[in-house]
């Protein structure tokens, strides 16, 4: 898997260069090729730990983060902006700080929902992920109706922006964008053991002297910094996380996260790199790439529920 992450990388950054090697115009082409390997590391990274801990903490291998309203979130805020600031306004938004406040804006939404049905006596894990799913929704409709008020060419120019695409990222954004993936990632893999316990089930962990409801928001705090990186950075990928994690289940045969999270973003920048490798020098289909990778893990989403035969 590794070998071939490594030759869908060198061909991404040298296959197709008409720049000499060794010349400065070929390392130009290639160090601005570069800018989209890293936003793939970064996405592969923040989308694989993120779903697997999310499974872990849910107990539940089906769902995955984006059904927090990650995804929605990030259509409103730029609908809302070509709505009410016109093409100028989406353009100009293209900034360090409007990144930031969007990782605010969904990090902020995920905690109040979390504070919200998380804690007290009442707490209950799917009446979170039910009001997520609501709220979800509820931003969607809000969603749509402001692009049906939009002229053709506003349309399109959003429908380009709302595709996932490494080349939404702008290097400007990595500064911010790593340092909360890495620190993230770590956190989680640090605490892989308590993760392997919480993954027993709520009874089995605490009597094991875990405080499983303490672990499972601090683990959902640190799904939703990724999960806000990631979106922010190229755009919602909803099936990506669950396509990998799927595999890395699959390839790991294992449940210690210790190995379940090197596995999964190992095979989600495989995923992404060998992806746009392919559809960019075989297919010179560069726009569709994320709807491939949707596609199949949606496939593969039907496929898991069928042979479940339930959620």
């Amino acid at each position: 898997m590794l070998a071939v992450g490594v030759a869908a990388t060198f061909g991404l950054l040298w296959y197709g260069n008409p720049m000499p090697l060794g010349t400065d115009q070929f390392w130009l082409i290639a160090e601005r090729r570069m800018n989209s390997v890293i936003a793939m590391a970064v996405v592969a990274l923040c989308q694989a730990v993120a779903t697997v801990a999310f499974h872990t903490v849910t107990n539940n291998r089906i769902i995955t983060p984006s059904i927090m309203g990650f995804d929605a979130l990030y259509t409103v805020i730029h609908t809302s902006t070509i709505y009410f600031f016109g093409v100028a306004g989406i353009i100009g938004a293209r900034t360090t700080t409007t990144f930031v406040l969007q990782v605010v804006v969904m990090v902020a939404l995920s905690l109040v929902l979390y504070s919200w049905l998380l804690t007290g006596k009442q707490a209950n894990m799917h009446a979170m992920l039910l009001v997520g799913i609501v709220i979800g929704g509820g931003l969607g409709s809000l969603s749509t109706f402001m692009q049906r008020m939009l002229t053709p060419s506003e349309f399109d120019i959003l429908s380009a922006r709302l595709f996932s695409s490494v080349n939404n990222a702008d290097p400007d954004y990595y500064p911010i964008a790593i340092p909360l993936c890495l620190t993230a990632v770590t956190l989680l893999y640090l605490n892989s053991r308590n993760l392997n316990l919480v993954a027993l089930g709520s009874e089995t962990s605490v009597n094991l002297g875990l405080g499983h409801r303490f672990h499972s928001i601090y683990t959902l705090v640190l799904v939703s910094i990724l999960m806000a990186v990631s979106t922010a950075l190229v755009g919602p990928m909803t099936f990506l996380g669950f396509l990998v994690a799927t595999l890395a289940y699959q390839f790991a045969d294992t449940y210690d996260h210790r190995y379940l999270f090197p596995m999964a973003a190992a095979a989600a920048f495989v995923v992404l790199t060998a992806a746009y490798f392919v559809m960019n020098h075989v297919f010179y289909a560069q726009g569709v790439v994320s709807i491939i990778i949707e596609l199949v893990g949606g496939l593969v989403f039907l496929y898991v529920i069928l042979r479940k035969g339930r959620l």
